[in-house]
């Protein structure tokens, strides 16, 4: 297993992922001065920033590996999870919402898997509308956390209309990464 500065904000965005959960849990005197909410928010957005930076870092100081590739999105979607399931026993997102975003990543983790083994994953490579979606989540999450108004904004209103916004793009990447995998399916179902 490398490890580089990379791979370390990835581990670190897995590491995030109990204190997220945890703020909801522990004494109310453990949080006091910031409050759950707004350290959940802080919590999620370092986890955001070292989702886009250690990208940014394997690539520019050319430390990709396959480690790193399998690692990073596992985190992105725990993280991702871990916040909405959060969300759904806070009361601030519905269940129905959740499970679109939840069941399309496992659905699409499992088919780019697939399509890996029989040597076709370019077909399921992220696509611009993954991109939108991902930052529509990125963004709305925060805002679903944090939950009170910031200077006269309805941040949490904000956050609805988002993630709304993310779980149509949701099921359009789905739609649109299962056409891509479509023709492989039919011809795997053939050689059967």
């Amino acid at each position: 297993m490398p490890l580089n500065i990379p791979i370390l904000l990835t581990w670190l965005r897995i590491i995030l992922i109990p204190l997220l959960i945890a703020i909801y849990y522990v004494p109310e005197a453990w949080v006091q001065g910031i409050g759950r909410d707004r350290a959940a928010t802080l919590i999620f957005i370092v986890a955001a920033i070292t989702d886009w930076l250690d990208g940014y870092l394997a690539r520019r100081w050319q430390q990709t590996s396959a480690f790193g590739a399998f690692l990073d999105p596992v985190a992105d979607k725990l993280m991702v999870a871990a916040a909405l399931i959060v969300l759904v026993q806070l009361g601030r997102l519905d269940a129905v919402l959740a499970m679109i975003i939840i069941g399309r990543e496992i659905t699409i983790s499992a088919l780019r898997e697939w399509m890996a083994r029989i040597g076709a994953h370019k077909s399921v490579a992220v696509s611009m509308i993954g991109k939108i979606k991902t930052s529509a989540q990125m963004i709305a999450i925060p805002m679903l956390l944090y939950y009170a108004p910031l200077r006269g904004v309805d941040v949490f209103q904000w956050g609805v209309w988002l993630i709304y916004v993310a779980a149509v793009l949701t099921l359009w990447s789905m739609g649109y990464y299962m056409r891509m995998a479509w023709p492989y399916l039919i011809e795997e179902d053939r050689k059967r």
